[in-house]
């Protein structure tokens, strides 16, 4: 299983004048002195427009330096918020954070530069990690954005992939919770929702539907944290192995706005 991550306690631990996605050229390491706040933009930055948010999209992938053969390899596809340097380190932190496997256990590396250095002193030939960040949608003044692991380890019968939500409050500079979202007392009330949601979802699974009860047993409902704000409604992920085998990946539930009024804070609704 992934660590479960804390936003605001990530948040707390950064040093914003510290190296942040150092991801650009194509060379064999990041260089670890790149700040993609800084002017002018890296060389290999390609500017995007998400609505009224200014983006840079930034990619770097490279084999174990000196390696031949069956290498260790980094791929990263990222992105950057210029006008945002304390997201874009949050962002930063967060993918490197992604890839520890014991929630106890905090692996020697805060950021992508650090965890490249790392990765190439520990990795067995052919290991290899993706990372992968984009902005999900833009709901007023909420950034939700989708951060991406997948590890492919020596040993593993498959990837270990992994994914987490952030809801970046622009106006406040800060990760909004799903506690912090709901109306005060009203998460029994999105629990129901969420519930509502997987036996939708679980109308479409195919294994679900060939034998309920089994697959009610062997994978029952659960709560989850981790949801993302959209123009739609929210998104709620869940990990690999938790409400479905890996076939399914990691599952998606979607509730409707119209599932959580009463329940979502009024600011956070469409406006009439």
């Amino acid at each position: 299983m992934r660590r479960s991550f804390t936003p605001q306690g990530a948040i707390g631990g950064l040093i914003l004048g510290a190296a942040v996605l150092a991801l650009a050229g194509c060379g064999s390491t990041p260089p670890a002195d790149i700040t993609l706040a800084s002017q002018p933009a890296p060389a290999n930055a390609t500017p995007e427009q998400v609505g009224d948010l200014s983006t840079e999209r930034i990619k770097w992938a490279s084999n174990k330096p000196g390696c031949e053969g069956d290498c260790p390899r980094i791929e990263i596809d990222s992105v950057a918020f210029p006008g945002i340097p304390k997201l874009t380190a949050l962002v930063d932190h967060v993918l490197a954070y992604m890839t520890g496997t014991d929630a106890n256990r905090r692996g020697p590396y805060d950021t992508l530069s650090e965890y490249t250095q790392y990765f190439w002193s520990t990795a067995r030939p052919r290991d290899a990690t993706y990372f992968k960040a984009n902005v999900k949608d833009t709901v007023g003044d909420v950034v939700s954005i989708e951060l991406h692991t997948e590890q492919f380890l020596t040993g593993a019968a498959h990837g270990i992939p992994a994914t987490q939500y952030l809801n970046w409050e622009r106006s406040r500079g800060r990760v909004m919770s799903l506690d912090e979202a709901l109306i005060p007392g009203r998460r029994p009330q999105y629990v129901a929702a969420l519930q509502r949601a997987h036996a939708k979802w679980l109308e479409q699974n195919p294994d679900a539907r060939r034998d309920p009860a089994a697959y009610g047993k062997m994978w029952p409902f659960q709560e989850s944290d981790n949801f993302a704000l959209t123009r739609d409604g929210i998104v709620v992920k869940y990990d690999a192995y938790s409400i479905a085998p890996y076939s399914h990946g990691e599952p998606e539930l979607s509730i409707s706005y119209a599932d959580l009024r009463g329940i979502l804070k009024p600011e956070l609704l469409p406006q009439p």
